[in-house]
């Protein structure tokens, strides 16, 4: 796990430097640079800061370099597969200097070009040099699970694992993009490939891209598939079990491939403790596990996260060295630390328990397996089955919903600091997108400043500058890749290309990189995905329709191995207790940074519009914490990347 950097025709030595050091972070055990001059054709240079995972001696050093010098490589990630790998290539003649993955990548894109992508499996985010074609080659993994962020200006580039990278390229300024913004106003997010920043891109998932003579091109070599409607499953529900497991224990048993101590997070969820228990059964050591929790007073009426007494006695029944961490975070501190590691602004708070988290367990370990993507691959979120749950609200009488029904949830007090805080605040999005349509349902979901809400918070300029903008045009047309297939199917392609890479997976990776730790996601091994999408049906993801059981398959398959209450236990999710949080612990910097006298001069947003979302939220008429969180969390980046 590394950070990298590399610039063409951009800057100097001490420029690819300067952008490393801003990286150290993910990278504090090496460092290093290459840099080839071409005289009128200007200068590559290719950056890396280096956390050691395999092959901790110095022969892993990167930037690292065939023994021809033609071929120079900086990589992020691991590839788990590489110990096959390299026998492969061992018996074609490759001579290896060292025991790291890093090599056996660079001989196998030696081998084998762009094909050498079909090979891996594992996370990764990397650059390769051709120095006879002069040709640089990027790549990122198939879902993202590494970042890589790059710029093109005219005939320069500029790439890096954090966008943080590009404040110290010469003649080069961060600019918001609007569009970008509307669309994280939208959902929280800035959904890949496009970034806060008018000309920063992220490299897709998936992709490769190749620079030559001063340009930039793209090219796919791998996305998410799915059968067709009417598709017929060719095995049956026995072997659908077998097979999920089968593939779930080896991605797990690669996964623990590793010369530095290595752990898991423990929820009391099924995911976490279903990587826990097959980490007990091949590992000759008892697994480190890590459970966060928040004090009490955190608890009423959040939505935070699992019990912890269930995820102590998982650890207790699997032997685990269990560690319960119970935070009462300094948020007013942590919470621009955590924004600045995040490059951008991301309002979902469970970025700070994914921090706490790994913070901890860096005392023990470098290394954390997650439960992250076991929700997209086996259909594990509540707005999966609300689909379904919809689909019999809309047999009710239009007018009664309209006219009735859905005006009145909607009228109701949010029930702050109450038990039914929760469920209040689902019945109203069920009141907002139960009528729609089914994609339009699902997409309204994910939303939290609807079209109303924005008249009411931007400027007139910003409104004018999106008049032609459509914030959920990106996720429709994801759903238009999928037309044909089942409705359960298509919603988890959305979530895979654009929830999962933008969010969930970009967080963890920030986090735990701003702790040094790897995290590393078993559950999207490229195999058992591709196995799950054509041999599972819809209907063993999920089983039943108005009592359903999500994750059907999955719960069969661990069944011999997890205990009971495990495999019962309800989602409840990575979150945060952000209401207290915004009333309590951050209300005099949310008065400060959210004032009018700030929101005049940052000059996106109207004063009056931000002033009654705070009264209204602060008065109990309605649950605005995620708006303002979004709002504070705006402000603070821009603070530290604007303002520069």
């Amino acid at each position: 796990m590394c950070g990298i950097a590399g610039t063409c025709n951009w800057g100097t030595q001490s420029t690819l430097r300067q952008m490393c050091d801003l990286l150290a972070h993910r990278g504090p055990d090496d460092s290093g640079l290459f840099w080839e001059e071409r005289g009128k054709l200007g200068a590559v240079g290719l950056g890396s800061r280096r956390l050691s995972i395999l092959d901790l001696s110095s022969a892993g050093h990167m930037p690292m370099s065939t023994l021809s010098k033609r071929y120079t490589v900086v990589y992020n990630g691991e590839i788990y597969n590489y110990p096959a790998l390299r026998k492969e290539l061992e018996l074609k003649g490759y001579a290896f200097r060292s025991g790291s993955d890093t090599e056996a990548l660079l001989y196998l894109y030696e081998e084998s070009g762009s094909q050498c992508l079909k090979r891996l499996r594992g996370m990764f985010a990397f650059a390769i040099w051709d120095s006879s074609k002069k040709t640089l080659f990027l790549a990122r993994d198939h879902f993202g699970i590494k970042p890589l962020y790059y710029i093109v200006r005219g005939s320069q580039l500029a790439f890096a694992s954090e966008a943080k990278a590009f404040t110290v390229l010469p003649d080069h300024c961060l600019e918001v993009d609007t569009s970008s913004l509307d669309q994280y106003m939208t959902f929280l997010w800035v959904p890949e490939p496009r970034t806060i920043y008018t000309d920063i891109s992220k490299l897709p998932a998936g992709h490769f891209a190749e620079w030559k003579d001063g340009r930039l091109s793209l090219e796919k070599y791998w996305e998410p598939t799915w059968p067709q409607k009417n598709y017929l499953y060719p095995i049956s529900s026995d072997e659908m079990v077998e097979g999920v497991r089968h593939h779930f224990k080896r991605a797990v048993k690669e996964q623990l491939l590793s010369d530095v101590p290595l752990g898991a997070f423990l929820s009391a969820g099924l995911d976490s403790s279903s990587i826990v228990a097959v980490m007990s059964e091949v590992s000759s050591h008892p697994p480190f596990t890590y459970t966060i929790g928040f004090e009490q007073k955190y608890s009423r009426g959040e939505m935070t996260l699992d019990d912890i007494e269930v995820a102590k006695r998982t650890a207790a029944h699997f032997g685990c060295r269990q560690t319960t961490i119970i935070v009462d975070p300094e948020v007013t501190e942590l919470l621009p630390k955590l924004i600045y590691h995040m490059d951008e602004p991301v309002a979902d708070p469970a970025l700070i328990t994914a921090y706490l988290v790994c913070a901890e367990a860096k005392k023990e370990v470098t290394v954390l397996l997650s439960g992250v993507g076991g929700d997209e691959v086996f259909g594990g979120y509540r707005k999966y089955y609300a689909h379904y749950w919809a689909r019999l609200y809309r047999f009710m009488p239009k007018w009664w919903r309209r006219t009735v029904f859905e005006p009145a949830i909607l009228s109701l007090p949010s029930l702050e600091a109450s038990q039914f805080k929760g469920i209040m605040r689902l019945a109203k999005k069920m009141a907002r997108s139960a009528s729609l349509s089914d994609r339009d349902a699902f997409v309204m979901n994910s939303v939290y400043c609807d079209e109303s809400l924005k008249n009411q918070l931007y400027q007139p300029w910003l409104k004018n500058d999106l008049a032609q903008s459509d914030s959920l045009h990106h996720h429709m047309a994801l759903f238009d890749e999928v037309r044909d297939v089942d409705f359960l199917n298509q919603m988890l392609h959305l979530d895979t290309k654009a929830f999962m890479p933008s969010l969930n997976l970009a967080y963890n990776d920030k986090m735990s990189m701003a702790s040094s730790v790897e995290i590393r996601v078993p559950f999207l091994d490229k195999d058992l995905f591709e196995f799950v999408a054509w041999n599972v049906p819809p209907s063993m993801k999920i089983s039943g329709r108005l009592k359903p059981e999500t994750k059907y398959v999955l719960r069969k398959a661990m069944a011999s191995c997890l205990p009971r209450e495990v495999l019962r236990q309800k989602k409840a999710g990575f979150g945060a207790p952000i209401s207290r949080w915004l009333r309590v612990d951050l209300r005099d910097m949310v008065n400060d940074i959210l004032s009018p006298a700030c929101i005049r001069s940052r000059g996106f947003f109207e004063p009056r519009g931000v002033q009654d979302l705070l009264d209204s939220f602060y008065a109990g008429r309605y649950d605005w914490s995620y708006q303002i969180w979004q709002l504070l969390t705006f402000e603070l980046w821009a603070r530290q990347f604007i303002d520069r």
